[in-house]
């Protein structure tokens, strides 16, 4: 037996469908029952009239055409008839599911209104669709969140939905002000079900260390660097001394003790202040780069877990109390 590929299937499917569509949809349109229930003679009328205008555009292949007059139609007469060949015209302009949705409308009150093999091939084609299309089941409870499918508003949490997508990947997305946005976009497979449950985070902005410590580390550069300044200044002072001494002797050597004593100690105090310098400049950088990576950073948090809890646990043994643990 000779194999045919899904997409073949998909053709004879549609070209089943397409068999002397208008003669006999305008035979079953004519046909009373159901459907007529609450629609008057002149709305049945006009809805006739734009039909079979939707008929010519359909045969001619016409399809933007024939959709504008079905579409019409069904305004006055939500008739299964006109469902049905609505369908056929969005097959031809690649809208899977408007044509799914149009073929359950046709095929609502069974196969009277339009006929054994017309329901029949809208149920072949509709089963087929099942296959091809994502059902799909998107949940928040989340109150206030914006649910978003591919960039469209679905609803405002709490909320749910459900309906048929394209195969492929698709944005899911939930936002709310305040919180971490749930992205949980993903691609979906042709006949999967799959159900996708939104949940917005609050977000709580964390620092690595204390808000305070990267501040001290830079007040206490500027404090060794002050000091070094202290430093400096007493040694221009000792060093002015050895150097007014040295003049008033004119040239002399000094000796261990008194001028050499004001050199000696001037040396001393100027490593101390190009130190407490070197000191001080590392620790602003130092207190600069922590500052830097102490900024607040976003952290999801579930807000269930933020209710104030208590527990109260017996101590037993040698020591006698009450334990109590506290979560916040």
């Amino acid at each position: 037996m000779r194999k045919t590929s899904p997409g073949l299937g998909i053709v004879v499917t549609v070209l089943a469908l397409w068999t002397n569509v208008a003669a006999a949809q305008i035979q079953q349109l004519q046909q009373p029952g159901r459907w007529t229930q609450g629609v008057s003679q002149e709305e049945q009328k006009t809805a006739r009239e734009l039909f079979y205008a939707g008929n010519a555009a359909l045969t001619a292949s016409i399809f933007v055409a024939a959709n504008e007059k079905y579409v019409k139609a069904l305004r006055h007469w939500n008739h299964p008839a006109i469902h049905y060949n609505l369908a056929l015209a969005l097959m031809k302009l690649d809208q899977p599911i408007e044509v799914y949705e149009h073929l359950t409308s046709a095929m609502h009150y069974g196969p009277e209104p339009l006929g054994q093999d017309k329901f029949e091939n809208a149920a072949r084609y509709k089963e087929l669709l099942d296959t091809q299309l994502v059902r799909l089941t998107i949940s928040c409870d989340e109150p206030g969140a914006r649910v978003t499918l591919d960039g469209q508003v679905l609803f405002e949490g709490p909320g749910k939905y459900q309906g048929l997508v394209r195969p492929g990947t698709h944005s899911i997305v939930a936002v709310k002000e305040g919180y971490m946005t749930s992205d949980k976009s993903r691609a979906l497979m042709p006949g999967e079900k799959a159900t996708v449950n939104l949940r917005p985070y609050l977000i709580e902005y964390t620092r690595r260390w204390p808000a305070w410590m990267p501040w001290a580390v830079m007040g206490s550069g500027v404090a060794m660097a002050a000091g070094g300044g202290l430093l400096h200044q007493q040694t221009s002072k000792d060093y002015g001394v050895f150097d007014t001494g040295i003049l008033q002797c004119g040239g002399c050597n000094p000796k261990p003790g008194g001028l050499a004593d004001a050199r000696a100690r001037g040396d001393n105090l100027q490593r101390a202040a190009f130190a407490s310098y070197g000191l001080g400049g590392a620790a602003l950088i130092t207190g600069a780069v922590l500052l830097y990576l102490n900024q607040p950073q976003p952290n999801a948090t579930d807000p269930s877990l933020k209710e104030e809890r208590v527990n109260l646990m017996p101590l037993l043994g040698g020591t006698n109390g009450v334990l109590a643990t506290f979560r916040f």
